[in-house]
């Protein structure tokens, strides 16, 4: 049996279960099935040990420090922990060890956690699940032919699997969402600033979160009180009371009684039509949503594509400045997937991104009126079942919007959970959004909606795990016709960018997607209206 934290927290409080019990239990899990799993870069299990063991001595002693204490959790890696590498799954990075704790890291330990170590990710947190890097991706714990989502690809392997009963993730479009969605866990994409990216390999600096990722609403609310809080030290960080979010769970189902819930319908059912499975598991979480109280009505947003114009634009361009000197010295060490993500950034120019950030600014004054309308928003999750590692395409990352990314540029909670499982077995799910800083009403919401549902007492076996060997398509681009070339090839020499002929088809055929994005930012924009910015936290927080 794999325990909550919730569960195990209370049998370790009351001296019924040990901590190092609880870390040989998840060390078994993980010998039996992370072969056939990848979940992990880094294991830590001698040292998961002889935290344990302190733990247990601390707690025999009368030195509880709380939930956490004694809990086995894993970290994406690319959040540091002092002396282990922080690898970002990447060759770039391999050989470098952190020198001190992320600000979460800190706060984890701090509050007893046990770190079992370091966990895959997307390379950087931002390409797909590729194998033409030094680690293998992740694989789906419900069936290892399957993706788990990215980024936090190892979090939702790892938490699915029981190796550990919590994770850190980041998101900066969905990359804790995603994963929690095909998965089949919780996963809370917190309010922009809650918590600190202190020591966390950044994305976006405009876009990036960093929040939990477990199999409970009410882990999630442990997990999340133990990170949240105000960090100096990160420029993005929020100055705002945190609340006691575990007793924000207290009302139960009765809780929505009397919620107004927007339900943004056209996202999934127009702007990117959903599956019939996706759609028949909304139907029945909306009916639940209304049989215990709340009061459910549609609200139409801007369409998909609008936000992820500007996530885009914005986001791309910061994550080309992170690594600029990389890609200049040496593009070939980086995966296939990432380049052919990042490299589309050197197309944009400064005035997409300064329009882009005056967008976002219009984006956020808009969501004013709907925040004071609703006091949550529901769309589907990420749409399950999760694909097939050889269905992956680095291309649809540029041809089509995705119903997280608006999340993002709003900058409130958002969180996903299991709402239901696919013919195949797979797990589906909803997406409840906050308004800015009520992480505390999006938990309480979900958890009503968990207890009436009663999907969490259904786990993937590790003993039915088959060993998949399926990867993802080698996907070769076109050659270009020489008109794109020639300019592609003027804007990559320019950039400084040393590309193969491989490389340059490749930054040619995402050429006419960013064309199209660019065109689409509106530059009919008042001259008065200033861009957001990272830190623009009092549009965010105003109510």
């Amino acid at each position: 049996m794999i325990p909550t934290i919730a569960e195990a927290s209370r049998r370790i409080a009351s001296r019924d279960w040990s901590p190092v019990e609880l870390v040989r239990d998840a060390l078994a899990r993980i010998e039996r099935a992370e072969p056939r799993l990848n979940a992990f870069i880094t294991l830590t299990a001698d040292a998961a040990l002889a935290e344990a063991k302190r733990a247990e001595a601390d707690i025999l002693a009368g030195r509880l420090r709380g939930p956490l204490h004694g809990i086995p959790y894993g970290l994406k890696d690319i959040f540091d922990a002092e002396g282990l590498p922080t690898t970002g799954h990447s060759r770039i990075r391999l050989g470098h060890v952190a020198a001190r704790d992320a600000a979460t890291t800190a706060k984890l330990r701090a509050a007893g956690g046990i770190l079992m170590g370091k966990l895959a990710t997307h390379e950087f947190a931002h390409g797909g699940p590729s194998f033409d890097l030094p680690w293998p991706p992740a694989r789906n714990p419900w069936n290892p032919a399957h993706v788990t989502g990215g980024s936090s690809s190892g979090s939702g392997a790892a938490v699915a699997a029981g190796f550990v009963l919590g994770a850190l993730g980041s998101d900066t479009g969905g990359s804790i969402r995603n994963p929690a969605s095909h998965c089949g866990l919780v996963g809370l994409k917190p309010t922009y600033g809650l918590v600190s990216r202190r020591g966390v390999f950044p994305n976006s600096f405009t876009f990036d979160h960093a929040g939990p990722m477990t199999w409970t609403v009410e882990d999630c609310a442990i997990l999340l009180q133990a990170i949240a809080g105000h960090d100096p030290a990160d420029p993005g960080s929020a100055d705002q009371p945190i609340p006691d979010y575990r007793a924000a769970l207290a009302g139960g189902q009765g809780g929505l009684r009397g919620l107004r819930i927007g339900v943004v319908r056209h996202f999934f059912e127009e702007d990117l039509p959903a599956n019939d499975e996706v759609r028949a598991a909304m139907a029945a979480s909306l009916r639940v949503l209304g049989d215990l109280g709340a009061l459910v009505e549609e609200v139409r947003l801007r369409p998909l594509q609008d936000y992820y114009d500007v996530k885009i634009v914005i986001a791309e361009s910061e994550l080309y400045a992170i690594h600029e000197p990389e890609l200049r010295k040496r593009p070939g060490d980086f995966g296939s997937d990432f380049l052919g993500r990042a490299l589309g950034a050197c197309l944009f120019g400064s005035v997409d991104y300064v329009q882009a950030q005056r967008q976002r600014r219009r984006i956020l004054e808009e969501m004013q009126a709907v925040y004071a309308r609703y006091d949550l928003l529901v769309t589907a999750g990420p749409y399950g079942p999760a694909p097939r590692f050889d269905a992956h395409s680095t291309m649809s990352f540029w041809q089509k919007p995705n119903i997280t990314t608006p999340f993002n540029v709003t900058g409130g909670p958002a969180l996903v959970m299991c709402n239901g499982f696919s013919r195949s077995g797979l797990p589906l799910s909803i997406q409840l959004v906050g308004r800015p800083f009520d992480d505390a009403g999006v938990l309480r919401a979900a958890a009503a909606l968990e207890a009436a549902a009663g999907w969490r007492d259904r786990r993937p076996s590790l003993d039915d795990i088959p060993q998949a060997t399926n990867t993802a398509p080698d996907e070769i681009s076109p050659a270009p016709d020489p008109a794109t070339r020639a300019r592609i090839e003027a804007v990559a020499s320019a950039a400084g960018l040393p590309l193969t002929e491989r490389q340059l088809f490749q930054l040619c055929a995402v050429a006419p997607h960013i064309d199209a994005m660019r065109r689409r930012l509106s530059r009919d924009q008042p001259i008065d209206r200033e861009p957001a910015n990272a830190v623009d936290l009092d549009l965010l927080a105003r109510r």
